[in-house]
């Protein structure tokens, strides 16, 4: 390992240990018991079976949503979208499989290339305002998604179907088409060895491949890659749409492994979360997995704390933004230098 590796190992473990950091002064601060707050914080996710799962589970949602972010970033461009796209996933495959009376191999695959389509789609408009009138694709994106996020909402009100769930979900899907659970009571499912392999793919393609080299070189020197006569509209298209179907795939696989409907707000922090582990991991899709393990277990463990010490804030919530914040703050330092020496 040299210097550098080692330096870059420890700068992207800065952003979990400051959310482990506030999490643990939350407790001394707040806490009914605080030893017995900081002993679950730490041991109880290894301990509990149902915890245990749900910490892979939410894990395996991070890793594809963060792979997608990754190969974003690793293109040269930035998707705040997944929150939408998750949302649009979701909401896609349950409305499939809701409709489709076939066989449940053939079903859930429809439904998977259907919920993928979905977030390509949402992707690729931010593709085509960027291609045909410039626009910033960290803008539309953003903006595609909150633009989504209530016309779901409101779809899912207006299904006749949904006055059987008070208007707030979809029906359930069939049993034939929700996915076993692999270690229960947890909500955990093989779709945890899904995304452990969707990462692994994407790695090699990354660094293994042609098309994954070109793909670099348009996220570190776009300039250069303009010069070499690569196609920006292929690279900004090819690079969006992977990254929404990877998106909206999660949303898929948390409505049939995980929640088995498609209710208002499944999707929160989806998104969010996918962003701080690509970012953490600095856009390595094979890094995406020991990060996605690390931010659900803190993400896990504040939440169970949070519940069983009774506090009236949302300790997850907290340590979130502190993450968020924790890796803002050195990229904003680093452009500020950048451009005071230009």
């Amino acid at each position: 390992m040299t210097a550098r590796t080692a330096r870059s190992m420890l700068s992207a473990l800065i952003s979990p240990a400051a959310g482990i950091a506030v999490c643990v002064a939350l407790i001394l601060c707040c806490a009914k018991t605080p030893a017995a707050a900081l002993r679950s914080l730490f041991a109880d996710s290894f301990t509990s079976a149902y915890y245990f799962g749900t910490m892979l589970n939410t894990a395996a949602f991070f890793m594809l949503a963060g792979c997608g972010s990754a190969l974003a970033i690793t293109g040269g461009v930035m998707n705040l979208g997944g929150e939408g796209q998750v949302y649009a996933g979701g909401f896609v495959g349950c409305v499939v499989l809701n409709a489709l009376r076939l066989p449940a191999p053939l079903a859930s695959c429809l439904a998977l290339l259907a919920s993928a389509t979905a977030g390509a789609i949402l992707a690729l408009i931010s593709a085509l305002l960027r291609e045909l009138r410039g626009a910033r694709v960290l803008l539309t994106t953003f903006l595609v998604s909150s633009a989504v996020i209530p016309l779901i909402d409101g779809l899912i009100t207006a299904s006749k179907n949904s006055a059987q769930t008070n208007m707030l979900a979809l029906p359930y899907i069939a049993d034939a088409y929700q996915l076993p659970h692999i270690l229960p009571p947890s909500p955990l499912s093989w779709s945890f060895a899904v995304a452990v392999a969707v990462c692994v793919i994407a790695w090699a393609i990354v660094f293994r491949t042609r098309t994954g080299r070109t793909l670099r070189l348009w996220g570190t020197a776009p300039v250069f890659a303009t010069y070499c006569g690569y196609s920006t509209r292929r690279n900004t298209y090819l690079t969006l749409a992977v990254s929404g179907a990877l998106h909206a795939l999660t949303g898929f696989f948390a409505v049939c492994g995980t929640y088995y409907t498609c209710h208002k707000g499944f999707y929160a922090n989806m998104g969010w979360n996918a962003l701080n582990v690509a970012l953490i991991a600095r856009a390595n899709p094979l890094a995406v997995v020991p990060v996605s393990l690390l931010l659900s277990w803190i993400f896990t463990s504040a939440s169970r704390v949070s519940l069983t010490q009774g506090f009236d804030f949302d300790i997850a919530g907290i340590v979130q933004s502190v993450i968020l914040f924790s890796i803002a703050i050195p990229v904003v330092i680093t452009t500020k230098r950048t451009e005071a020496r230009r």
